[in-house]
């Protein structure tokens, strides 16, 4: 599949549900910008889970030596703005990002996504964002579940309307769907 698009585009988000590739179609689209590649995790380590540092490893494993890391749980919008106009942030994820400030008020979460969306409208550096799908299923009998899917439902599509192109990644396959779909916003 050509990447000419996707390596001079500023803002690029992939979306989709658990393992289906998103991170490595990130990943693959990050080499191609021929950009210097900083890899943004939002991920925290918990030391007492050995199942989710497995996970945080083995993306670790699968990073080049020449990529830089930087761990951000909290402030994104920030690392966005600071990065240099070479550079290609790939952002993984951004799901776990929210989940390091769920906790948040309505009102703080509106100011943080509005920061987010204003950092990439404006962006020097390419970036590249993943985003999980968590929407596809059931409510969430839990108040805090929902507040999580909800959020992150309105910050991929207002992040949608921003990016280009918008992969959708399942079952290993990426669609784009600027090419596919139709906005349903005016």
């Amino acid at each position: 599949m050509p990447m000419s698009n996707a390596a001079a585009s500023k803002v690029i988000l992939i979306t989709g549900p658990a393992r289906s590739g998103k991170s490595e179609w990130g990943e693959r689209l990050a080499v191609q910008s021929g950009r210097r590649v900083v890899y943004v995790a939002t991920a925290i380590a918990r030391t007492d889970d050995p199942e989710w540092l497995a996970r945080l490893q083995a993306h670790r494993d699968r990073r080049p030596p020449d990529w830089e890391t930087l761990e951000v749980s909290h402030h994104l919008a920030k690392t966005i703005r600071q990065a240099l106009p070479e550079s290609c942030l790939l952002v993984d994820s951004l799901g776990t990002w929210l989940a390091n400030l769920l906790e948040q008020e309505d009102e703080d979460w509106a100011e943080t996504q509005m920061e987010l969306l204003h950092s990439l409208e404006t962006a020097q550096a390419q970036v590249i964002l993943i985003a999980e799908e968590t929407g596809w299923g059931v409510v969430p009998a839990y108040p805090l579940g929902r507040v999580f899917r909800d959020r992150l439902g309105t910050l991929t599509r207002k992040i949608g309307a921003i990016a280009n192109p918008v992969y959708l990644v399942t079952s290993g396959y990426a669609l784009n769907l600027r090419d596919l779909g139709t906005p349903i916003d005016g």
